[in-house]
């Protein structure tokens, strides 16, 4: 997932910046766990899904950072 528009931090308050380290964390955070439940399973399709997710979120995650 691309943002279409990068941020400019000139026009958020000080909220709206710690939500979005709120959900950069989160991102982070779900990346981890599913990577975790990934490596539990022994059905191929599921730990396939939970990599992926691992995957989508750590890209989601990337992608707000970089556009900070």
């Amino acid at each position: 997932m691309a943002l279409q528009n990068p941020l400019n931090l000139n026009q958020i308050n000080q909220m709206e910046l710690q939500n979005l380290r709120e959900i950069i964390s989160s991102h982070k955070l779900m990346t981890t766990k599913l990577n975790e439940y990934a490596s539990m399973c022994q059905d191929t399709q599921i730990k396939q899904m939970f990599s992926q997710g691992a995957q989508d979120a750590n890209t989601t995650a990337q992608n707000l950072i970089k556009s900070m």
